[in-house]
């Protein structure tokens, strides 16, 4: 199995693009430290919400 080096340390795009879209919403570490940690889902939840 040959191994991919895109995910071998640092946060994963979904945890980023929902760190950027957290602190774009509500300006606040905690919270965009939060949904880092639910990453994609909290990305599609932002987006069903929004209805973007």
């Amino acid at each position: 199995m040959k191994n991919s080096r895109y995910a071998e340390s640092g946060i994963g795009f979904g945890s980023a693009f929902a760190l950027v879209i957290s602190w774009a919403k509500w300006h606040s570490f905690w919270w965009a430290m939060l949904h880092g940690i639910l990453g994609w889902a909290y990305v599609f939840y932002y987006f069903i919400i929004k209805g973007y």
